[in-house]
């Protein structure tokens, strides 16, 4: 069966356009995957993708996996709350367009509607932009969490392209 898959692309350029969300308490943490695990971004993407078709990685064995975790260009980092994990965001740094984009972004499911996604996106954006890069971009699909577009627009991005895909 065919379905059709609302794309959207979604940009922003400067902090000066966060409308940023802050902490919700200080049970809850932000913290850079180094040295690089694999088995943690793994993880977050079977556990978060799951319900949304994230099917992309799932053939990658674990020597895939490695080497994408381990680029120097890209950066894994998790939200936790005390010691249990929430959610994660990888950044991939383009250093030669000045650019970072937010490969994947997401919370397990038993954090949903507690407006951490904001947050996140939050501290996203702010460490994409830390690394000199002068636009932050990511995707999200019609198959994302049904916050997921109006959480990016929310938080200052903006549409720069749409496109519908059939799968």
């Amino acid at each position: 069966m065919k379905k059709n898959i609302s794309r959207n692309y979604l940009e922003i350029f400067s902090l000066k356009d966060l409308a940023e969300v802050k902490k919700p308490s200080e049970e809850f943490f932000i913290e850079i995957v180094n040295p690089p695990n694999f088995l943690l971004n793994k993880f977050f993407y079977k556990n978060i993708g799951n319900d949304h078709r994230w099917i992309d990685r799932l053939v990658w064995n674990d020597k895939q996996w490695i080497d994408y975790t381990t680029n120097e260009n890209v950066k894994t980092y998790i939200l936790k709350k005390n010691n249990d994990l929430v959610g994660y965001f990888e950044l991939i740094f383009h250093n030669q367009k000045k650019e970072t984009e937010i490969a994947y972004f997401g919370l397990l499911k038993e954090f949903h509607n507690k407006k951490l996604g904001s947050y996140l996106l939050s501290i996203a954006i702010k460490k994409s932009f830390q690394d000199k890069s002068e636009r932050v971009w990511v995707h999200t699909c019609s198959l994302d969490h049904k916050n997921a577009l109006n959480n990016y627009l929310s938080r200052g991005m903006k549409i720069f392209k749409r496109e519908t895909v059939t799968i």
